[in-house]
């Protein structure tokens, strides 16, 4: 935080407020008005043009890992464009910002450090994100390990956990163990991609809760959640955001719906 008015009043209330008790009162004034001007901060929506580079860069990126990009990995790159209203000009920027990342040589680093520069410290925006990332991992049924290998990579630089991406995946209707890979990896068992949920979106998982939680718990983690994916916080983003927020939302209250059934409690 600035603390540029804290500093200022103090030093005015200090000579004009005769002495430490001056200083103290002018402090307090100060520390308000810095808080206030980081949360407008802090609230404030980011500049769109400065996410669609590098959110298309590594577009290109994941559906080029596994060594080609297929038709469906294509259309939701335009889906996208299409959905997040591109201009002419900034549809250009976004297509060569795809083929930029499906080169060979493309560092995916560099990409996913500007994707967090943009979300900076609003984790409602990182969901979006992780959203249309998910989606291209996605589409073409069960991912590679080099798909998800992006998609960790992007989550943990966007301070996401693992059971929080697994809950995401599991309101797209795959089921994904995080932890179950990684031991399998440790032990030569192989990697174990997500898959089809068969009986739709674990509800626990989409809480991010143990089966074993109580009511108290179950109710806190869902009003942690809906509170995170409720598609007011995210300001002047696109209407496809906003969409995809509301998605969120409504499997989360459909998860909460089906626990609160099956444990009994209102």
């Amino acid at each position: 935080m600035n603390f540029s008015s804290t500093l200022i009043l103090a030093f005015v209330g200090l000579i004009l407020g005769h002495g430490l008790p001056g200083a103290i009162v002018g402090a307090v004034i100060g520390f308000v008005i810095d808080s206030l001007r980081q949360s407008q901060r802090w609230r404030a929506a980011p500049q769109m043009d400065g996410l669609y580079g590098p959110l298309f860069a590594l577009l290109g990126a994941v559906a080029k890992s596994d060594g080609r990009v297929s038709e469906a990995e294509i259309a939701v790159a335009e889906r996208m464009m299409t959905r997040m209203g591109l201009t002419g000009e900034q549809r250009k920027q976004a297509i060569a910002s795809f083929n930029q990342g499906k080169q060979p040589e493309f560092d995916v680093t560099p990409a996913i450090d500007g994707l967090r520069r943009w979300v900076g410290m609003r984790r409602d925006h990182a969901f979006p994100v992780l959203d249309v990332v998910i989606e291209t991992v996605l589409a073409e049924g069960n991912p590679p390990p080099e798909k998800m290998g992006i998609l960790r990579q992007l989550a943990f630089a966007l301070r996401i956990s693992d059971m929080e991406l697994m809950a995401l995946m599991a309101m797209k209707g795959y089921a994904w163990n995080a932890a179950a890979g990684d031991r399998r990896r440790g032990t030569g068992g192989g990697y174990v991609p997500p898959h089809r949920a068969t009986h739709g979106p674990d509800p626990y998982t989409v809480l991010g809760i143990e089966r074993g939680a109580d009511e108290r718990a179950i109710k806190r983690a869902y009003r942690k959640l809906i509170s995170e994916h409720h598609p007011d916080r995210l300001g002047d983003l696109p209407e496809d955001m906003r969409k995809r927020a509301e998605a969120r939302a409504s499997e989360i209250n459909a998860a909460y719906e089906r626990i609160k059934a099956e444990k009994g409690f209102k």
